[in-house]
């Protein structure tokens, strides 16, 4: 149960700071509809643009923070663009889905395969909190979002789905079609559904 300072603390903040927070938020409030119609925008100008330099100059706009030599292959799907940071010499194969609803952190060296779900936003196990109806009467979906962070030299398999809240070490392999619910510890092969460990790597030196 929450403190009478905790509930307060909630009724502070905005819907933005709610969704970061990991907190129940209101999907409809105004700014975070405004956000994501922005990245709709851009989204579909990436999407729609042949020339190299000019999708570079979208998708630094576009995302929180990008470094160099990185390559996102269209199709490309995001939610609202901002709360992703990617490092250097990421390569992101099509028809991904980066669904950042809470802070998405990739790393440097990273390769994503075609197919890729990484999914930052979770409902509850319990129909009757799924729900819950507004002021206005309406009956509004109940949403929450946890981050989702990549380390670096890290290789993710065709069809990985990463749900919320998942922390993915450096010197990782995620095999192809794997769901990864729970943390993965760095150098190291996981691989099912749901994944697990199947081959320690030897740790990569130092440059």
């Amino acid at each position: 149960m929450k403190t009478h300072d905790e509930v307060q603390g909630a009724c502070a903040m905005t819907e933005h700071e709610k969704l970061l927070a990991g907190l129940e938020y209101d999907y409809t409030d105004p700014e975070i509809q405004g956000m994501l119609a922005r990245t709709r925008e851009l989204l579909g100008a990436y999407n729609a643009e042949k020339a190299p330099a000019r999708r570079g100059e979208i998708l630094r706009e576009m995302l929180g923070a990008c470094g160099e030599n990185v390559t996102v292959q269209s199709p490309a799907s995001i939610l609202y663009g901002k709360h992703t940071r990617l490092g250097s010499d990421v390569f992101i194969n099509g028809s991904c889905t980066i669904q950042d609803s809470a802070l998405v952190t990739i790393g440097d060296r990273v390769v994503i395969a075609p197919d890729v779900k990484l999914f930052c936003g979770n409902h509850s196990v319990d129909a009757h909190e799924r729900w819950k109806r507004g002021e206005d009467g309406t009956l509004k979906l109940v949403t929450t979002t946890k981050p989702i962070t990549i380390g670096s030299d890290v290789w993710i398999g065709g069809g990985v789905i990463v749900v919320p809240g998942v922390t993915i070490g450096s010197n990782v392999v995620v095999g192809a079609g794997a769901v990864v619910t729970r943390d993965v510890p760095s150098n190291c092969v996981v691989a099912g559904v749901p994944a697990r460990v199947i081959r320690e790597l030897e740790p990569l030196e130092e440059a």
